[in-house]
């Protein structure tokens, strides 16, 4: 057969259709023009960014809410740095994820020519698979292997750089078929060896986590933990894998775990870990699990065999994704669970105090905002199925263990702990599902990283609600600094706008709440104006900086740590 010849740009452009892609984020640039013209006649929407760590981070919230790899355009040079923290957590949380980044042209290959880098080099360590397209008649070959790398087993970034000459070099190629994604599934045998093990238990415990989930997945797992009446917890910012308010459901296993949640976990005689890795944040520092051999028995299901086995030492490893896995879980004849009847019950209660109004509030203080309450106020306003996102800061303590999340994809947080998540993050996931609210936590350090990006939700009508925490300064490291350097502060006080002004300035709503009682109304309006107008809105929330967390101040933490120092 012949094929029409097309420039490299049209070619890539048209493979991203063969692939299902209906979005791309980017901001342009010189390396990539004939991708951008050949864009201009396409039904993808490019939605243009205001900076590309932005753009990467709106890419991945696209393949963390729709399973299919979230794309990104990026320049050659400053422009793939910038993206390069949304590779990052694509990594780490496991999302599938696509960056294009437009390179020098081939004849000025390792000159050190204008902006040039290695981008094997570069993104070697954090992307599943990096290479650069030097023909363009192998395009076609190039996308299809990065959609089937990008989604298959452990889900995660792919990097391909495209020489500025290759994208308007001709070529008369075919295009390939539309992926596959491949996913391993567990043995029946497998299945019966976690049965066997499950009847031996007294204390068995449930973890969610990981990358590759489905509503079918979550269905099947729901019916799987409630046939054998399980505890249930939710890995490290995957809560949403299980609806909060669902009998099975007792808590989030992450950073601020509920220490009787902890516990529970400590003294199971069997884990059973269904997708996550079983990393840092979750194992409280590899301590709720000991490693390499764990003192409870432990089923690790993961869908990368180089995952299992490489911290902990399961007693039975199974490679699975956890679609494939659950739905043979939820098949699964049940076992006798009389053995640990109550302990779901006995956990769901513990978690429901664990919510409860928090002592530094509840036992007045003259707080005159109580974060506890707004939090409160939002589950009463907000509908169910409303998406929550954040980046990182003490501020998202609020909305992991207070706010109850009504089931899959209705959290967006970055498991790598990256900075100026949030504010992307939202305004991705009101492209993509605008009949959704969507609100958006979000400190006063990490928003001034890419608030920016409320120019990109104005101008494709995103109307999110942003919920600034203002304290003044970066307070997760106040924080350490006041239990490591108590009162030696440094580095860590911030001036800021009025972020309502601003959020003004931009062309949405935006005001300041400074107590309990204003914040209900002022929820309502912002709720009300961006559903309306389809533009962004922000509620500033000034409270003292002091109430650093729902269990210390920082008056208490700095006053430990000198006492510990004075007696040691």
């Amino acid at each position: 057969m012949t094929h029409p010849s097309r420039s490299g740009g049209q070619i890539l452009v048209d493979a991203l259709h063969t692939h299902g892609v209906d979005t791309a984020f980017g901001v342009p640039g010189e390396s990539y023009l004939d991708v951008l013209d050949a864009l201009h006649d396409s039904s993808i929407r490019f939605v243009i960014n205001r900076q590309e760590g932005g753009a990467a981070f709106m890419a991945e919230a696209y393949g963390k809410m729709t399973g299919k790899p979230g794309i990104c355009f990026v320049t050659r040079g400053p422009g793939a740095t910038n993206a390069s923290i949304g590779v990052h957590t694509a990594y780490q949380d496991s999302t599938p994820m696509i960056l294009f980044i437009g390179q020098v042209g081939s004849d000025f290959i390792d000159r050190e020519a204008f902006q040039e880098i290695d981008y094997r080099r570069m993104f070697g360590q954090m992307a599943k698979w990096v290479a650069q397209i030097d023909r363009a008649d192998r395009i076609p070959e190039y996308v299809a292997r990065a959609f089937q790398v990008a989604t298959s087993g452990r889900p995660g970034p792919v990097v391909l750089a495209l020489p500025e000459d290759m994208l308007v070099a001709q070529a008369a190629v075919a295009d390939a078929r539309r992926y596959q994604p491949v996913q391993a599934a567990p043995a029946q045998a497998q299945i019966e060896q976690l049965r066997a093990m499950l009847l031996d238990a007294r204390r068995p415990v449930v973890l969610l986590g990981g990358g590759s989930w489905t509503d079918q997945a979550c269905a099947d797992l729901a019916r799987f933990a409630e046939a054998n009446r399980l505890p249930v917890g939710c890995t490290f910012r995957f809560q949403d894998l299980l609806d909060n308010a669902h009998p099975n459901y007792v808590g989030d296993v992450g950073i601020g775990i509920n220490p009787k949640l902890a516990a529970r976990v400590k003294d199971a005689d069997l884990v059973i870990a269904i997708g996550p890795r079983l990393g840092e944040m979750t194992t409280g520092g590899y301590s709720l699990l000991s490693s390499p051999v764990p003192r409870q028995k432990l089923v690790h299901i993961h869908a990368d065999p180089d995952e299992l086995g490489s911290v902990y030492q399961a007693d039975l490893m199974i490679a699975s994704g956890p679609a494939q896995a659950c739905a043979m879980l939820a098949a699964m004849a049940p076992v006798d669970a009389s053995a640990w009847a109550g302990t779901v019950e006995e956990a769901k209660a513990e978690l429901a105090a664990w919510q409860g109004q928090p002592p530094i509030f509840a036992q007045g203080g003259g707080a005159p905002l109580d974060l506890w309450q707004v939090v409160q106020e939002l589950m009463r306003q907000a509908p169910r199925d409303t998406i929550i996102t954040n980046g990182a800061g003490n501020y998202a303590t609020w909305a992991h263990r207070f706010y109850r999340y009504g089931g899959r994809r209705t959290q967006l947080a970055p498991t790598s702990g990256a900075m100026g998540y949030g504010v992307p993050s939202g305004v991705a996931a009101k492209i993509i599902a605008p009949e959704r609210t969507v609100v958006t936590f979000a400190g006063d350090g990490e928003f001034m990283m890419t608030g920016q990006e409320l120019a990109t939700a104005v101008q494709y009508r995103a109307g999110l609600l942003v919920l600034l925490f203002n304290n003044n300064m970066f307070g997760t490291i106040r924080m350490h600094q006041e239990r490591d350097y108590p009162g030696r502060v440094s580095g860590t006080e911030l001036h800021n706008p009025d972020f309502a002004a601003l959020a003004r300035a931009y062309g949405g709503h935006g005001e300041v709440v400074e107590t309990t009682e204003a914040f209900g109304p002022a929820l309502e309006r912002a709720l009300a104006y961006a559903r309306e107008r389809q533009l962004p809105a922000l509620i500033e929330l000034r409270y003292d900086g002091n109430l650093i967390t729902p269990n210390a101040t920082l008056d208490t933490i700095r006053q430990n740590a000198q006492a510990a120092r004075a007696t040691a």
